[in-house]
């Protein structure tokens, strides 16, 4: 299945992520923060990002700016995942180069459904 990197500074809700993905067959790798995202994703090459809005040292905005700068990832797609429904918190994020949104509180199945549906939208398996 697909490369999933999650970047969630909650240690609870990226536990709840990893489980719920490694469940549904893929592959993830974890960072706590918007900083260690922007450092693991080349080294990783991720089919797709899964990243909070709201994180110390780099937000979900900052990190997803910069990766759409780095050559070699900027044309993964990144999916936040937030609390905050308002429509300028969406705007901004797909500003910053996200491809969707994802709100939490969220079911497990929901997330799997959705990500299986993000994938196949960039021909991913």
């Amino acid at each position: 299945m697909a490369k999933i990197l999650i970047a969630e500074d909650e240690r609870d809700i990226r536990d709840l992520i990893e489980f719920t993905l490694r469940y549904a067959g893929h592959e993830v790798f974890k960072a706590s923060n918007g900083a260690e995202a922007v450092e693991l994703a080349p080294k990783v090459q991720p089919d797709l990002i899964i990243m909070d809005v709201r994180m110390p040292r780099m937000t979900g905005y900052e990190a997803c700016h910069a990766l759409k700068d780095m050559d070699g990832v900027k044309d993964i797609p990144v999916v936040f995942l937030s609390a905050k429904g308002q429509q300028s918190e969406m705007d901004a994020g797909l500003e910053a180069g996200a491809y969707d949104y994802i709100l939490k509180p969220f079911a497990p199945d929901q997330l799997i459904e959705r990500v299986k549906e993000i994938l196949a939208r960039f021909k991913i398996e």
